[in-house]
């Protein structure tokens, strides 16, 4: 056998800082060194014995940032039959292609906690989900909000089918399980209806889902009260299943809506994930201090609670929910439509509007079939360009269709605030998704590298293995993920390599299908999906099952 002895490495001292020179921003890193310039001992690799190591890709000379936000290391990174079998340090027996690291990171590939590709996941033209392997994601978690499908198997064989660009991870979404048991009516369940709800339910967790989602603002997840999501967690509890919630208020009702999520998970006895972790309108602003601080009391109690965001000022969903009352949407579209042309509830809708109309300074309609031309348009200036009153626009893009819109709601500083927290991960709440005629928001091409480009590099808000674990190995230890999100060993060889200097997001609220720069290799379960930069279509992504605690 060949057997190769690799460079030996020095360590590197990777300080999140970043010098500026004219156009050009450079990385600093300092390589300590000891007295005779040999250097300290590197990092060797965590392999059993001194054996040589054979593998399929050797990724060589590479700043590794593990996935544990700890200082980087220079060293190598060895992948074979999809896994990790070397770190650091090694001895190279046969490699199928070594390619050169040197000036690039090597890093876990990235763990979306909040997509919302379960639909697009299966189709042909959206499976590859390229959009977010630009960004550095392997992995994304569908059936967040409380929508998707909760039919597990089935739908773990539709992405096992044809595969997909990344693996999928898949939650029991609470909304969608409610309405197949009691539709979109507003009233607690009967005895029988809460039965068949947990059953189905056990039977989601049996079949592979890593826990529970609701989307407490969406109708008729909204319906739920405290109570019955409690008895439908405790299923999720006994298999070991995560609750993850968009909570009841982002706004001034913040600190009830995650005292709830809190108590749920208290109660339930399992751990509790705030969904893209916010204060949303003006009024709201700096309560997301107060909020972090009743999760870090939680924390300190034992309770296990965690959260993400997406660092952007601005969210979206459809313009129902960001304006219409939840209880006007009950029993479903047609009873909305009568609602609004009725004299007495129609006018207490627009009473709703109006106040939502006046938290929100800036609405922009995002996707809209009945009127394409409105499409990228400030809600308010369009309804001044038609001469209409904004309420009575509402009303009626409503009665023609289901509106979707980007709302600027947030503050920055929150936004930095929060993304600076040891707890909070990185998360879209995007899609996987091809350019359209539609305006979406520019979380779905550019979450991740915003992270690492824009707040890590160029402002210093974060350090680059800050930025880097918030998408992996904090994502991992929150799902229990045992062998992803790290570089280590062992682990399946879904990781990224990426120059530090020109990562960054291009996605903007104006053009947002950018796809994202700076990735210049991806691998998902050992196969590249980007070489060189370019996508190469591969569908090496699989669906992951999770396994109940009672057959662990």
């Amino acid at each position: 056998m060949r057997v190769e002895t690799l460079p030996r490495l020095p360590r590197a001292r990777f300080y999140g800082s970043w010098i500026a020179s004219g156009p050009i921003v450079l990385i600093l890193a300092q390589v300590v060194l000891s007295q005779d310039g040999a250097g300290p001992n590197p990092a060797k690799a965590d392999v059993a014995g001194e054996a040589a190591v054979d593998c399929d890709v050797l990724l060589k000379d590479g700043l590794i940032l593990d996935g544990s936000g700890t200082e980087g290391t220079l060293g190598h990174v060895a992948i074979r039959d999809e896994r990790i079998v070397a770190v650091g340090d090694f001895q190279l027996g046969r490699a199928g292609r070594t390619i050169d690291c040197r000036g690039l990171v090597v890093a876990p590939g990235f763990i979306d906690l909040h997509s919302h590709s379960d639909g697009p996941i299966v189709k042909s033209a959206t499976r590859g989900n390229v959009n977010f392997l630009t960004q550095g994601c392997t992995t994304v978690v569908t059936g967040n909000c409380g929508g998707g499908p909760i039919n597990v198997d089935q739908y773990f064989e539709q992405v096992d089918e044809s595969g997909a660009g990344t693996n999928i991870i898949h939650l029991l979404p609470q909304g969608a399980l409610r309405n197949a048991v009691l539709g979109r009516e507003n009233r607690e369940p009967t005895p029988a209806e809460l039965t068949r709800m947990c059953e189905l339910a056990d039977k989601a967790m049996q079949d592979g889902a890593w826990g529970m989602s609701t989307g407490l603002i969406y109708v008729p997840s909204s319906y739920a009260k405290t109570d019955e999501i409690i008895e439908i967690a405790k299923v999720v509890s006994r298999q070991g299943g995560v609750y993850a919630s968009h909570i009841r208020g982002e706004g001034l009702e913040l600190l009830d809506a995650v005292s709830e999520a809190i108590a749920i998970g208290r109660e339930a006895n399992l751990p509790v994930h705030v969904s893209h972790f916010k204060a949303s309108g003006r009024d709201a602003w700096g309560t997301i201090r107060a909020a972090a601080e009743l999760i870090d009391q939680a924390r300190r109690e034992g309770q296990t609670v965690t959260a993400d965001q997406y660092p952007y000022i601005a969210s979206s969903t459809s313009l129902e929910a960001t304006l219409i009352p939840t209880w006007a949407s009950a029993g479903g579209r047609s009873e909305l439509h009568r609602r609004l042309r009725d004299e007495a509830e129609g006018k207490q809708i627009r009473e709703a509007i109006a106040k939502r109309l006046a938290l929100n300074e800036r609405i922009v309609i995002s996707a809209f079939d009945a009127r394409r031309d409105f499409v990228g348009r400030e809600l308010r200036e369009i309804a001044a360009a038609e001469n209409r009153d904004v309420v009575e626009l509402v009303v009626e893009m409503h009665l023609q269709g289901s509106p979707r819109c980007v709302k600027f709601g947030m503050s920055e500083e929150d936004v930095r605030f929060a993304m600076q927290l040891p707890w909070v991960a990185t998360a879209s709440d995007g899609s996987a998704m091809v350019p359209s005629s539609d305006r979406p928001h520019p979380r779905s091409f550019g979450t991740f590298t915003r992270k690492l480009g824009m707040y890590a590099r160029e402002e210093g808000v974060i350090s680059l293995a800050h930025a880097v674990r918030s998408g992996s190995g904090l994502p991992a230890d929150i799902l229990k993920l045992q062998d992803r999100g790290y570089v280590r060993p062992g682990a399946w060889a879904d990781l990224i390599v990426f120059d530090p200097q020109t990562v960054s997001d291009r996605a903007t609220f104006d053009n947002p299908f950018q796809y994202s720069e700076g990735m210049r290799w991806v691998f998902v379960n050992g196969v590249p999906a980007i070489h060189e930069g370019t996508p190469t279509g591969a569908l090496a992504g699989r669906a992951l099952r999770h396994m109940p605690e009672a057959t662990k």
